[in-house]
């Protein structure tokens, strides 16, 4: 088991502690419960969908880096596949505030790039800020995503963002998590080729400004991020976020990072290149480049 799970483990009800012991011991475990892990927990346990996640939410804060406001926010992602997606918030020392991940888009942004197609319930153990709630009403799945907070009866995400903005009042029909191919070549070493593959999937229907990010640790493991566009552009996530989200969700470190790449098109309306060298600069990584989109 993972270090930063020990003490949120010892809070666990003891039958799902008995229950998920084996799970989170796995040496592949890497912050979610499969739909079937999910099922023999549930049924070990006595709990529902719901009560389930409620109890998730301490093993999802515990992967919380929360390096400026030591406020840990924990959340999970129920995917209409049945697989729960743990989400946590992410703080970076040396950076600006608009490189923060909050605890929602991490456990929506880990469902996406590990491959799940729609959202049912995003479940969080604090009150979701506007940004998040405006983050959320990107995905396909829309105002009709349930939303549970401890100690309130479940509502909608139509509920908390009454009168809502976003992406059909501007005719836009590929929704976050709808599957996408921009149609961009995939070629060079594996790490740019999961940077390009990232950004061939990237959700931009406002910019069209495609990207990737692909990080490598000393170990060898890649993980990618792509970029998720928002209708009102602030709570948008770059690419990078969204790698650190798994490189973090999975157990490593930023200080493990050894080379990144930036995939992305030159004459776009928008460039990710200087944010993304800063941030990885500031988290002690120095070997960065960026290639280009080219259509396949």
């Amino acid at each position: 088991m993972h270090p930063r799970f020990l003490a949120a483990f010892a809070t666990l009800p003891e039958p799902l502690q008995h229950a998920i012991r084996p799970i989170l011991s796995s040496a592949e475990f890497s912050a979610r419960i499969s739909a079937d892990e999910a099922a023999i927990l549930k049924k070990q346990c006595g709990y529902n969908d719901s009560e389930l996640a409620f109890a998730l939410l301490p093993l999802a804060a515990a992967c919380a880096q929360a390096a400026l406001s030591d406020f840990k926010v924990g959340a999970i992602a129920r995917g209409a596949s049945g697989t729960l997606w743990f989400g946590a918030n992410m703080e970076f020392s040396g950076t600006t505030m608009q490189q923060t991940v909050h605890a929602e888009q991490s456990a929506v942004t880990h469902a996406w790039l590990r491959g799940e197609r729609a959202l049912e319930a995003i479940t969080v153990n604090y009150t979701p800020c506007g940004h998040c709630r405006q983050f959320m009403n990107e995905l396909n799945s829309g105002t009709a995503l349930t939303i549970e907070l401890p100690g309130r009866a479940a509502a909608t995400l139509g509920d908390y963002l009454p009168d809502s903005f976003g992406p059909r009042d501007l005719n836009i029909t590929t929704l976050l998590m709808d599957n996408v191919d921009h149609g961009i070549a995939i070629r060079g070493d594996a790490l740019e080729q999961a940077a390009l593959a990232a950004a061939n999937s990237s959700h931009a229907p406002y910019s069209q400004a495609w990207s990737g990010v692909a990080l490598e640790t000393t170990d060898g493991t890649i993980f990618a991020g792509r970029y998720a566009e928002n209708a009102a552009f602030n709570p948008t996530l770059p690419p990078l976020q969204g790698a650190l989200n798994l490189l973090n969700l999975a157990g490593y470190a930023a200080a493990d990072i050894s080379r990144a790449v930036l995939a992305e098109a030159p004459e776009a309306k928008l460039s990710q290149q200087s944010a993304t060298a800063a941030t990885l600069s500031a988290l002690g990584c120095t070997d960065f480049s960026a290639i280009p989109l080219i259509n396949s």
